[in-house]
C-alpha cells in the first residue's frame, strides 16, 4: 500500500501559505480559523497538511547531503543547480536547493504552530481528548523534524513557536543554536510521551513513539558532534548516553526487524510500514490519482538519474536530472567486489543514447524500471525510508564507540558484522569509528545521510579535502573550509527583512 498524508481541497485552500517572502508567517485570519476548525475531521486534515511538507524531503537530502559529501562528484557541463553545492561556492545564497529548504521546512512549521494554536483553542471540537493529545504529538514530532532539518543545513535559526503575522515575523531574529535545540528537545521528549506505539487501518504510516525517539537520538547526537569552530550543528555536549537508551528501547521493543536481503528494503512490493519492518518512519506517497499525481506521487527516484539514461531505455516520461550527476570513483571503489549494495545501489553498466555511450556511474536504489509511472516522472509509487532499523542499530553502535555506557565492543562488532553478512562480505572484528562511518556509506548511499554523518564524525574537513585532491580531475571544487559545514542564509531572507538576520560566515 502505497500513500501519503494529503489535502483535501478545500483544505490546501485554507492551510497553505502563499507569501512572497518566506519570513512572512502569516497566520490563517480569524474568520477563516473560526470557520474551519469545526470538526474532528477538519483538525486531521490540518495535521495531513504537516506530514505534506515532507513531500520534497527526500530530494532535498539528495540536492543538499549526497551533492555535497564525497558520494557525488557533480561537475556539470554547463552549470546546474547542483554545481554550486558540489564545487563549494561561497555564493549560494540565492541557489534555488538552499531556497527551497528554508522555505519548505518553514511552511511546515508555520502549519504545525497553526494546528497547535488551534486544538488549545478550539480543542473541544476534536472530538476526543485523546485524539486532540496525539495531533498534538504529531505536531510538536513534525515541528521538530523541520526544525532539526533547517538547524543542520542552517545552524542559528528564528524560533517560531505559535502563529504569527507579517510584521511580528519580520521582527524575529534567529536565536542561538542551544536555543533551537531547547525547542526540538522539548517537542520530542513531549511526542514521545503522548504518541501511539503502532497505528492500523488508514493511520498507519504516522509518526510514533519509536519515531520520535529515533529523531530525538539523531538530536542528540548531531549536537554531541565537534563544532569546527562556527555555529552549526555540533556543540561538542557529549550526549551519547542520552541517545543511547532511545535507540535501546526501539532495538527492544520488537516492532521492527532486521531484513535479510538488502534489496527488499526498497522494493515497491514492500512499501507499507505494516509490512517493511526496516520503516520506522516513511515519508509516504500515492501514485495514479488521476489529474493530481504531480502532488501526491514521488519525484525523488530519478533525482539523481540522468535523462539520457531514461530515453536510452525508450522512456520519454520519467526524464531525470539534464545531465549525469555521477557517482564518486572514491565511493564506487570502496566497495568490495563481493558487496551486493554496490550493483543495487549504483548503475555501472552505461548507456547510449543519440549516439553518445556514457560509462560513468550513477545512484539508481530507488529506481525499478518495470514500475516506471505512466503518466508523470513526479509519480513514482514508492515510499521514502526516513528513519530505518539498520540506521538505529549503526547509531547505536556509534554511541557505544563514542562512550556511551551500556555496550560493548562485542555490540558494536556484532551490528556492523550483521550488516556486513547481509551484503555478502566476512566478518571484522575490533570496529572504529572510522570503520563505522565507511560502512555507514556503503550502507545508506543515496539516502541522505553521508553529509550528517560527515558533520558528526568530526572529520568531515580532513576526508572532504583528501577526496577532493583524489577525485578533482577537473579542478573545479574549491578548498572545504569549517564555514561550508553548513549553508548560507537564503538571499530571499536577507531581502524579506534587511538587517535581521547576518548572513553565516564564509557566504
Amino acid at each position: 500500500m502505497k500513500k501519503i498524508f494529503f489535502l483535501s481541497t478545500i483544505s490546501a485552500v485554507i492551510l497553505m501559505a502563499s507569501c512572497n517572502k518566506d519570513l512572512n508567517q502569516v497566520p490563517i485570519s480569524s474568520s477563516t480559523t473560526a470557520t474551519f476548525y469545526k470538526s474532528p475531521s477538519d483538525f486531521l486534515q490540518a495535521t495531513n497538511a504537516i506530514y505534506a511538507d515532507l513531500h520534497n524531503y527526500p530530494v532535498r537530502l539528495a540536492n543538499m547531503s549526497e551533492i555535497r559529501s564525497d558520494n557525488i562528484y557533480g561537475v556539470s557541463v554547463t552549470v546546474r543547480d547542483w554545481d554550486p553545492v558540489n564545487d563549494f561556492s561561497p555564493s549560494l545564497a540565492a541557489n534555488a536547493y538552499v531556497t527551497e529548504a528554508w522555505g519548505t521546512d518553514f511552511n511546515g512549521i508555520f502549519r504545525a504552530n497553526t494546528l497547535l494554536d488551534q486544538i488549545a483553542k478550539n480543542g473541544s471540537y476534536v472530538g476526543s481528548a485523546s485524539l486532540a493529545t496525539r495531533l498534538q504529538a504529531e505536531a510538536k514530532f513534525l515541528r521538530a523534524f523541520y526544525y532539526f532539518d533547517l538547524l543542520r543545513y542552517f545552524g542559528k535559526l528564528p524560533i517560531i513557536d505559535h502563529p504569527v503575522t507579517a510584521p511580528e515575523a519580520n521582527s524575529i531574529g534567529r536565536s542561538s543554536v542551544a536555543d533551537v535545540y531547547k525547542l526540538i528537545i522539548a517537542d520530542l521528549q513531549s511526542a514521545i510521551a503522548n504518541l501511539p506505539t503502532t497505528y492500523t487501518g488508514v493511520d498507519v504510516g504516522r509518526a510514533t513513539k519509536y519515531a520520535a525517539e529515533a529523531l530525538l537520538a539523531q538530536v542528540y547526537m548531531a549536537k554531541s558532534a565537534p563544532n569546527y569552530g562556527i555555529e552549526g550543528p555540533g556543540t561538542g555536549s557529549n550526549e551519547w548516553n542520552l541517545a543511547l537508551p532511545l535507540l535501546q528501547d526501539i532495538i527492544s521493543s520488537g516492532k521492527f526487524a532486521f531484513e535479510s536481503t538488502y534489496s527488499n528494503i526498497f522494493s515497491y512490493a514492500n512499501q507499507s510500514p505494516a509490512v517493511n519492518k526496516e520503516a520506522i518512519f516513511d515519508v509516504m506517497y500515492t501514485s495514479g490519482i488521476s489529474g493530481t499525481s504531480d502532488l501526491y506521487g514521488a519525484s525523488y527516484p530519478w533525482t539523481l538519474a540522468p535523462s539520457a539514461y531514461f530515453l536510452s531505455i525508450k522512456d520519454t516520461k520519467s526524464n531525470g536530472s539534464l545531465e549525469i550527476i555521477p557517482v564518486s570513483n572514491d565511493l564506487a571503489n570502496s566497495y568490495d567486489a563481493a558487496d551486493t549494495r554496490k550493483a543495487f545501489s549504483i548503475y555501472t553498466a552505461g548507456y547510449t543514447n543519440a549516439g553518445s555511450t556514457e560509462n560513468r556511474p550513477f545512484f539508481k536504489k530507488w529506481l525499478d524500471i518495470t514500475k516506471i509511472p505512466t503518466a508523470s516522472r513526479f509519480d513514482w509509487g514508492i515510499n521514502f525510508i526516513a528513519i530505518r532499523y539498520t540506521d538505529v542499530l549503526m547509531l547505536k553502535a556509534e554511541c557505544i564507540l563514542n562512550g556511551a555506557t551500556g555496550g560493548s565492543q562485542a555490540d558494536v562488532d556484532a551490528i556492523v558484522n550483521q550488516v556486513r553478512t547481509r551484503a555478502g562480505l566476512p566478518s571484522v572484528a575490533g570496529v572504529t569509528l572510522a570503520q563505522l562511518f565507511d560502512e555507514r556509506r556503503r550502507e545508506f548511499a543515496d539516502e541522505g545521510s553521508r553529509w550528517f554523518d560527515l558533520q558528526r564524525s568530526g572529520n568531515l574537513l580532513t576526508i572532504m579535502n583528501s577526496w577532493i585532491a583524489k577525485e578533482d580531475a577537473q579542478k573545479a571544487i574549491k578548498p572545504v573550509i569549517a564555514n561550508y559545514v553548513i549553508y548560507p542564509v537564503p538571499q530571499t531572507q536577507l531581502d524579506a527583512a534587511p538587517g535581521l538576520y547576518s548572513q553565516n560566515p564564509g557566504y
